[in-house]
């Protein structure tokens, strides 16, 4: 049963409690794409003048597509201010657990007239997996000098508490007790924290993290102007410290450091969870 006051339980037609993906992935598609609509935050359907109900704009073309596959676990919503266009004012990936469990993969809200950078892509145009395979680091200074954070191509809508509210809702009316997800960047983990999150796995890295940046720490001396993500100050705000870590300021042999084995490797593997209606009150940032 749902926790959150005043929030329901979703049925099928037939009366069935859904409890999962999998059973709104089994609806007719018009049910489906109802149910999936609750978690795109009317301000969006709104500033982008698209109908919540037949998913069309002014145009009669069609600015929503859901991928929810039958037999699936798993869905993909994509909302666009142009149809045309491949780039994505709304990207959200959810996914189910065995443990019965909402992950959430990916979310995504920008803003569709903002300025583009392309950090997504290597300095030859590919793809480069979130710079697994590569860096553009032109790009990147200017995303950066434009006060995005890494990985980040243009800048946002501020709307994802909007939307997080409607998806705490949105699992809970699943029966679903756990929200879980792994923030790909350290200004993710803290922008996650004061969402209510909590550390299945990173927390003491966290806390690392923040230590070593204080006046003394290894990370603060690391910030000696050698690159341009990594100037001396960048240590006082999320932003900085975000794109020194993505520039690898971890990496390395480290020193005199208590948990030296956590920071000896480059930011990966954080795990984080939400207890559905439960605020962890976890802050790892102390400028």
């Amino acid at each position: 049963m749902p926790k959150l006051p005043g929030n329901k339980a979703i049925y099928s037609e037939e009366g069935k409690p859904l409890s999962g993906l999998r059973d709104i992935n089994a609806l007719p598609a018009g049910n489906k794409d109802a149910i999936y609509s609750r978690i795109i935050p009317p301000r969006l359907f709104a500033m982008l003048n698209i109908s919540a109900e037949t998913f069309l704009g002014p145009d009669q073309r069609k600015r929503v597509s859901i991928i929810a596959p039958e037999g699936m676990g798993l869905a993909r919503i994509e909302v666009r201010n142009d149809p045309d266009s491949p780039r994505t004012t709304f990207f959200l990936d959810i996914a189910e657990t065995h443990y019965h469990q909402m992950e959430l993969s990916f979310c995504i809200i920008n803003d569709p007239t903002a300025p583009r950078f392309a950090v997504d892509v290597d300095e030859k145009g590919a793809d480069n997996l979130f710079t697994r395979l590569g860096r553009n680091i032109p790009e990147e200074i200017k995303a950066m000098q434009a006060g995005l954070f890494p990985n980040q191509t243009s800048r946002g809508l501020r709307m994802f508490g909007e939307f997080f509210v409607l998806f705490e809702r949105f699992v809970d009316s699943l029966g679903m007790d756990i929200i879980m997800a792994e923030p790909l960047t350290y200004d993710n983990a803290v922008r996650y924290e004061k969402y209510g999150f909590d550390y299945l796995n990173g927390r003491r890295m966290m806390q690392t993290i923040d230590r070593e940046f204080k006046p003394g720490g290894e990370l603060f001396k690391k910030l000696d102007g050698s690159t341009p993500f990594r100037m001396p100050g960048m240590e006082q705000t999320v932003h900085g410290r975000s794109w020194a870590i993505h520039d690898g300021i971890m990496n390395g042999p480290w020193e005199n450091l208590e948990i030296g084995e956590i920071l000896s490797e480059p930011w990966e593997e954080i795990r984080i969870y939400k207890s559905i209606g439960v605020a962890a009150g976890i802050n790892t940032f102390s400028p």
